[in-house]
């Protein structure tokens, strides 16, 4: 089923500083929505608030119409993983090989066997085109082979929503557009939903059903990138040049 996620209201306040103040989402189901916006708007929060890594003040957030709060700790045998989470500087373990860095979600969150396990992570490592770096630790991985660790780690236990954030962190170009296809790629062939916080615009448009827009702690706009320039409001207009958005010229709007 493909999953149909809901956030209502949302607020997350740090002090006196509102970062979230009443966000409004409905994700498409398996799709790729970008969240974008300036520095420090709070694009990390909300995905940190959708993957239970921060508490909201207020607000719900429900996938396929169930509060993810008594459904997210679910294991396999009784439903599935909801959410995966990958981060933006991979947060692989450097004591563990490449195959135990992906097999370690099963370990902790299911009651497979150890047999089933093995043979999960080594179709995995197979379809991330890494059989030959099943024994290989973290640093004596490239940038690019650590992202696909990472990748096969979060979508190991089957997700139907994973959560990317900042993927292209500290990538050069070449590799940046590398990753954006391998999410494009293993999102159409897994079908799970991919919610995506990045700076890399236009870049990421390439790769995105569609994009929201948060400002002032709420979505501001919704919908397909090309979209963009023709319904937004003012405000988004005037982000949008600043980042100069169209094909062939690219910036970077940083996040905090």
């Amino acid at each position: 089923m493909d999953a149909s996620l809901s956030i209502c209201g949302l607020k997350k306040h740090f002090g006196e500083n509102r970062v979230l103040d009443g966000v409004d989402l409905e994700v498409a189901p398996a799709a790729v929505t970008t969240i974008i916006g300036k520095s420090g708007i709070g694009k990390s929060v909300l995905l940190k608030c959708i993957a239970n890594l921060l508490e909201p003040d207020a607000g719900t957030i429900e996938l396929n119409g169930k509060a993810i709060s008594k459904t997210r700790r679910a294991s396999k045998d009784d439903g599935g993983v909801e959410f995966s989470y990958m981060f933006q500087n991979n947060a692989l373990f450097d004591s563990l090989t490449a195959f135990d860095n992906i097999a370690l979600p099963l370990r902790e969150t299911t009651r497979l066997k150890p047999v089933e396990v093995d043979e999960r992570v080594s179709a995995m490592l197979d379809q991330l085109e890494l059989g030959d770096a099943a024994g290989s630790y973290p640093g004596e991985l490239s940038g690019g082979m650590k992202k696909r660790v990472a990748l096969g780690r979060a979508l190991i236990t089957d997700p139907q929503v994973v959560l990317f954030d900042e993927p292209t962190t500290g990538l050069d170009p070449e590799r940046k557009f590398s990753v954006f296809e391998m999410i494009a790629d293993y999102r159409a062939r897994f079908g799970f939903t991919a919610l995506v916080v990045s700076h890399d615009i236009p870049e990421v448009f390439e790769i995105s059903d569609y994009v929201a827009w948060l400002d002032g702690g709420r979505i501001k706009f919704y919908g397909e990138p090309d979209s963009l320039d023709s319904e937004a409001q003012a405000a988004l207009s005037g982000f949008l040049d600043k980042a100069k958005f169209g094909r062939g010229q690219s910036t970077s709007v940083k996040d905090g």
